[in-house]
């Protein structure tokens, strides 16, 4: 005999299960229904969720950096708007929740829903991966770029890789990093990463090279574009 599904004790329907094919509305109304649910995400019309705590050295600790990369940025360049694992209205199929996202407030690709959602597709997302084989390199990737992201990094503890990539003609290009091991947004100009120093762990020459990119003629103009 089937055991029926388990139930929420705040909803009348299933909780979310890894694997289940709902609509969005369903899955908002479950994962609503979840407030002890830390992180869940629809995919292609699949839910994906992390039940297991993170790893500091893993994730942590990188989301840590990550975020304070982008922030430095987001902290002198106007009408932009930062998010932490915010949840994406992408289409009715894909609802992800990445571990970064980068948009231009006002007059970008994206809006703010009137329960205060992003819908559409930010101009930058960021995602900290295990490995090469993970979803964030083939079913999120393909989502992202059908939906519009203009760039997606991606950073693969595991492999000890950054990969970054570019919406080109439809398709996702991988910009490379320059002679001195720095990769430079085409997106929002000044965002420049130290892609060795980002490996290595070492935060501070982040910082330093970021600083570089934001005393560019660019990223003024771009300041001034943005205000």
């Amino acid at each position: 005999m089937i055991s029926p599904p388990a139930i929420s004790p705040n909803l009348t329907s299933p909780i979310l299960e890894n694997g289940d094919k709902l609509t969005r509305a369903e899955f908002e109304r479950r994962y609503h229904g979840m407030p002890d649910l830390k992180k869940a995400e629809l995919i292609e019309g699949i839910v994906y969720y992390m039940a297991s705590p993170l790893r500091i050295t893993q994730h942590g600790a990188p989301h840590a950096q990550l975020m304070t990369w982008l922030g430095n940025y987001w902290s002198v360049t106007p009408n932009l708007q930062l998010g932490d694992n915010c949840t994406i209205r992408l289409d009715l199929d894909n609802e992800p929740q990445p571990d970064a996202l980068l948009r231009i407030a006002v007059g970008g690709q994206s809006t703010i829903s009137d329960d205060g959602y992003v819908e559409g597709a930010p101009e930058l997302v960021a995602e900290i991966a295990a490995s090469s084989v993970s979803l964030d390199l083939h079913q999120k990737l393909n989502v992202y770029r059908r939906n519009q992201v203009q760039e997606y990094l991606v950073w693969r503890v595991y492999d000890q890789q950054f990969d970054w990539f570019k919406l080109t003609n439809g398709e996702y290009m991988q910009l490379e990093a320059n002679a001195a091991g720095v990769i430079c947004s085409q997106i929002f100009p000044g965002l420049w990463l130290d892609k060795p120093a980002l490996l290595a762990g070492d935060l501070a020459q982040v910082l330093a090279t970021l600083q570089q990119g934001l005393a560019t003629t660019e990223h003024q103009e771009f300041v001034k574009k943005l205000a």
